[in-house]
């Protein structure tokens, strides 16, 4: 694993998230991810970092540009941590979205949507 930290609500990263708890109508504040890499000589999966969204359930700063290449890439959520915290059950113990970055001149957005029973997502702008 490459860093670890809290992200800000300024960003120059090339990658962002953020994720909204449907179920209160609000950001959801203070859920753990993890960022990986698939390496594709080994087809193991590299940690590059561990975020927490921000009061907005924003996570903007994952990687720097230089970090930021072409590949496969993963970002874990630790939804059952996030609904225990809210003291509320939930179906999904986490959510992993795979992506596949073909530019990384372009910027990219991954969206989590959750609530305790589901989730969905897309690429955003």
């Amino acid at each position: 694993m490459e860093s670890s930290k809290s992200m800000s609500a300024s960003s120059h990263s090339p990658l962002t998230t953020h994720v909204l708890d449907t179920s209160l109508g609000l950001p959801a504040k203070g859920l753990t991810l993890h960022l990986a890499r698939l390496e594709e000589s080994s087809k193991n999966w590299k940690e590059l970092t561990t975020g927490y969204t921000n009061a907005d359930g924003r996570c903007p700063d994952l990687l720097s540009p230089e970090q930021f290449t072409a590949g496969t890439y993963k970002v874990h959520f630790e939804t059952g941590t996030y609904w225990q915290q809210i003291e509320k059950t939930s179906f999904y113990p986490y959510v992993e979205i795979v992506f596949t970055i073909e530019d990384p001149n372009q910027k990219y957005h991954i969206p989590l949507l959750l609530s305790p029973f589901s989730y969905t997502t897309y690429r955003g702008s």
